[in-house]
């Protein structure tokens, strides 16, 4: 069930990725992700209670830590993607938070991956890639740091999951509550200081989507990490540019390039080759 659920995730976390971004487009990057830190607590806090599980002190600190990861690495991403190009930062961060908990898992776990799971791996990093990657992009030699944060915010992001996945399998789900309130403690006053919120106006609909879709997508997540092996979990939970892209064209009308075409192909190839192994 691990790698199904791990697939759950990937869909969950692409129809909050572009949910956050329509909402985006009608507010800012600010006022959307503290709301919809603001709804995925809303949601854990009386589901919590309600599934088997201890808040202990380590399992909610493990989740703390796991929020300011995550919110560490969207402030850092943020920021790359501001001043360098985003069709080589994007790509960048997303093949780095993929690569981070696999190369955990696989070399310091002692994670044993089959033949086909390891050429799942290389063929899913390679479609992260190919679906994130903006046809023309060019970076100048003189571009150095938007490489570094694009690094750093995938790494954070890595950390992320691979945290959550250290978290106590008798915790429930209270450390995505600790990744709440943490998250909701780090994230305001940071992105407070980096952009002055905008009123949500019309966003409303796509925040409480992208908020419900992405705590879906962070509960099973949890439960494929704890079920099954970090490395596929991961990996399969970070495709979610295909699902957004895939999104994208259907809702939006955009057209795929032949590379992304490429991309979404390889990720399906790839998803059955690690689910088959």
């Amino acid at each position: 069930m691990s790698p199904l659920l791990a697939l759950g995730a990937s869909l969950a976390y692409g129809v909050a990725d572009f949910a956050g971004t329509l909402a985006t487009r009608r507010s800012n990057a600010v006022t959307v992700a503290i709301s919809v830190q603001a709804v995925g607590f809303l949601l854990l806090a009386p589901l919590a209670p309600l599934v088997p599980g201890e808040p202990t002190l380590e399992a909610l600190l493990l989740g703390a830590a796991a929020g300011v990861m995550g919110t560490g690495g969207l402030v850092i991403y943020l920021r790359g993607m501001a001043v360098g190009p985003i069709g080589v930062v994007s790509p960048l961060a997303a093949v780095t938070g993929a690569a981070v908990p696999v190369l955990w898992g696989a070399g310091l776990l002692g994670e044993r991956l089959e033949g086909t799971q390891v050429a799942g791996v290389v063929l899913a990093l390679a479609s992260v890639v190919a679906v994130a990657w903006v046809p023309g992009t060019r970076l100048s030699t003189t571009q150095l740091a938007p490489v570094l944060q694009a690094l750093g915010g995938g790494t954070m992001f890595g950390a992320f999951f691979i945290v959550l996945a250290l978290t106590p399998a008798s915790s429930g789900l209270w450390p995505l509550v600790g990744a709440r309130i943490a998250t909701g403690a780090v994230a305001y006053p940071v992105l407070r200081a980096l952009v002055r919120p905008a009123p949500l106006g019309g966003a409303r609909r796509h925040v409480l989507l992208s908020g419900v879709t992405d705590t879906t997508a962070n509960v099973l997540f949890v439960l494929a990490a704890r079920g099954g092996l970090l490395s596929v979990s991961a990996l399969l939970s970070s495709l979610y540019p295909v699902v957004a892209l895939l999104l994208a064209r259907q809702v939006l009308r955009e057209r795929l390039g032949r590379l992304q075409t490429l991309g979404v192909a390889a990720a399906m190839v790839a998803t059955g080759l690690l689910v088959a192994g």
